[in-house]
């Protein structure tokens, strides 16, 4: 079978760089094994929240300057970059999701950092956020002063307490309650079914998310904040909207522990963008025995697919860092498992990892080793008709940074037009 170009991942940088691919006129396939990253997220991008120093970012665009020249966003370039930036909401609107950003803007009408609510009850800065993510301007100012948490019943994943603790060092006042829903409680009979994919099934049904919105509704004090779950929405944020009209006061919806319901939302209309443009999507499957001759891939096959060969104008890997299984780290290196690229790591193991867990974590800067327009090597050599994009890119420690959406959305965008260049 033969294609135009061929990628390997199925999270957000390979779904990004598919769907512009084929809407240029490529034909396009893509080989996911399984869950990404997208299940994962917090319903929120980050473009870049803090400098490799600690230094915190306000406005993204205007500390471009400051990255190292190794960076993901040092190859792209100020002008493209920019570029990138002000296409991505309409990008993903055409795509059926909808973002906003904090209601401000910096430099040049490019919008500032805004912060999301956390789990943890802390405040993150993030560049985008979908429709059903609440995002403030200021980590220190915040809005209002008494606030009311609902959970569901038996609900674990979702920690109101933490939740309550970090608004009340910014001053607010919380009271947790819990509600009873029959069809919830019904999940609570099988462990693996009180998730919020779960959850967020039951709630499609208009008896059940009315029932817990006129609930909510009933134990409303005057709080001027409702907080409640991120389990609403999974095919259509609009019972999200329809909440917020039924609820008084302003209704905020906090992630939960992952699976993340608007994540796994993104990532099905981002699919379903990709096949409505006639790309093809093979999910369960492996990319595996690559051919490479004379600097150039040839064809790969995939597990499922057995001895028929794939083959291509151009590749793209966009499998992942080590969470993805896109890096794999053995006791002394760490390798790409499916082309065997040539990678970056240090040699000292020690300087891997730091016992403090939230410190910065120098595994998170591993990455396969790319030129400006992110094609690899092997043994030195660069393979001209494959591409990298997404987290396995090196260059830059993007969980420490607050960047992982903004470098996956980002490299495959300057992926995508490194093909069409050379079309």
């Amino acid at each position: 079978m033969r294609f135009d170009t061929i990628i390997i991942g199925g999270g957000l940088s390979s779904l990004v760089c598919g769907i512009k691919l084929q809407k240029a006129g490529e034909k396009c396939l893509i080989v996911s094994a399984g869950q990404n990253a997208l299940h994962f997220s917090s319903g929120t991008f980050g473009l870049l929240g803090k400098l490799p120093d600690g230094t915190e970012v306000r406005e993204p665009m205007r500390s471009m300057s400051f990255l190292p020249e190794g960076h993901p966003y040092s190859k792209i370039g100020v002008d493209k970059m920019s570029e990138y930036v002000a296409e991505v909401p309409a990008f993903f609107e055409s795509c059926g999701v909808r973002l906003h950003s904090a209601p401000l803007s910096g430099e040049g009408g490019f919008p500032v950092n805004g912060y999301r609510l956390t789990p943890l009850g802390t405040l993150k800065p993030c560049w985008l956020a979908m429709e059903d993510v609440t995002l403030l301007q200021s980590k220190d100012d915040i809005p209002w002063s008494k606030a009311l948490i609902v959970n569901f019943s038996g609900f674990l994943d979702f920690n109101a307490g933490f939740i309550a603790e970090g608004l009340g060092r910014k001053g607010v006042e919380c009271r947790v309650e819990n509600v009873t829903i029959e069809d919830v409680e019904n999940l609570r009979r099988n462990p693996t079914e009180m998730r919020s994919v779960g959850i967020a099934r039951v709630m499609t049904k208009e008896n059940d998310w009315k029932e817990f919105g006129s609930k909510v509704r009933e134990l409303s004090s005057g709080e001027d904040l409702v907080i409640l779950p991120e389990v609403f929405g999974l095919g259509d944020p609009v019972i999200v909207q329809w909440l917020r009209e039924m609820i008084p006061g302003e209704v905020m919806f906090v992630g939960t522990m992952p699976p993340s319901v608007p994540g796994i939302r993104a990532q099905m209309r981002l699919k379903k963008a990709f096949e409505a443009a006639g790309g093809t999507f093979l999910s369960g499957d492996t990319a595996e025995n690559p051919s490479v001759e004379g600097g150039l891939v040839t064809s790969v096959h995939t597990v499922n697919l057995g001895e028929l060969r794939l083959s291509a104008d151009n590749y793209v890997l966009a499998s992942g860092h080590l969470f993805g299984k896109g890096l794999e780290a053995t006791p002394s290196k760490v390798i790409e498992p499916v082309f065997g690229l040539d990678t970056d790591f240090p040699t000292d193991r020690t300087s891997w990892c730091d016992e403090d867990f939230f410190a910065q974590q120098g595994y998170d800067g591993f990455g396969v080793i790319c030129d400006e327009s992110f094609r690899p090597f092997i043994d030195g050599k660069r393979v001209d008709n494959l591409f990298v994009c997404g987290s396995e890119v090196g260059g830059c420690n993007s969980l420490y940074e607050g960047s992982g959406a903004g470098v996956a959305i980002m490299t495959a965008m300057s992926v995508a037009d490194s093909i069409l260049a050379g079309k």
